[in-house]
C-alpha cells in the first residue's frame, strides 16, 4: 500500500467513529465501540509503519533537537507528513472519545465540542472544558435555588 493510500484510508477510517459519537451518542453500539480501544489499533499500526519508514538521519536529527525551521524541513518529506497527519487523526479521535465518554458520564452536551474536535482537536477539548464548567456552574446554581425554595416551603 502506498503512502497516499495509507493517508486516504486513515482519513476515511476515522469518520464512522466521529459520526457515531456525534449523531448516535446514545446508541448501544456507539457506546460499546467507543469504550473500546480497538479503533486506535489500526491507526497506531499505520502510524508506526510510517514513523519507522520515515526515519532518516535528517529526520532523526530534526526530531532530536526540535527547531521550527528544521522540523518544517522534515515535514517536507511525504512520509513524515503522512505520519504526522495520522498522529493528529489518532490523538484527535482519542480526545473526541474522551469528550464523548465524559459527556455520557456527566450528561454534559458534547455535540459542538465533538464537531470542533474533529476539525481542530485542542479547540474541541477547550470547548468541552468550558461547556463542562458552565454546565456545572448553572446546574449547581439551579440546584441551590431549588433547595432554597424547598426549605422555605417547609
Amino acid at each position: 500500500m502506498s503512502i497516499v493510500q495509507i493517508f486516504n484510508v486513515a482519513n476515511l477510517f476515522v469518520l464512522p467513529f466521529w459520526a457515531l459519537m456525534i449523531f448516535l451518542p446514545k446508541w448501544k453500539v456507539t457506546q460499546r465501540v467507543m469504550e473500546s480501544y480497538i479503533p486506535f489499533v489500526p491507526l497506531a499500526a499505520a502510524y508506526l509503519y510510517l514513523f519507522v519508514t520515515s526515519i532518516t538521519p535528517e529526520s532523526a536529527q530534526a526530531f532530536s533537537s526540535p527547531e521550527l525551521g528544521v522540523i518544517a524541513q522534515a515535514f517536507a518529506d511525504e512520509k513524515v507528513t503522512a505520519a504526522g497527519w495520522i498522529h493528529f487523526l489518532t490523538l484527535d479521535l482519542f480526545t473526541g472519545r474522551y469528550i464523548y465518554l465524559e459527556g455520557q458520564k456527566t450528561g454534559v452536551w458534547t455535540i459542538h465540542s465533538l464537531a470542533l474536535c474533529l476539525f481542530a482537536g485542542p479547540l474541541g477539548l477547550l470547548s468541552h472544558i468550558f461547556t463542562y464548567w458552565i454546565t456545572k456552574k448553572l446546574f449547581l446554581r439551579a440546584e441551590a435555588e431549588v433547595a432554597e425554595v424547598a426549605e422555605k416551603t417547609i
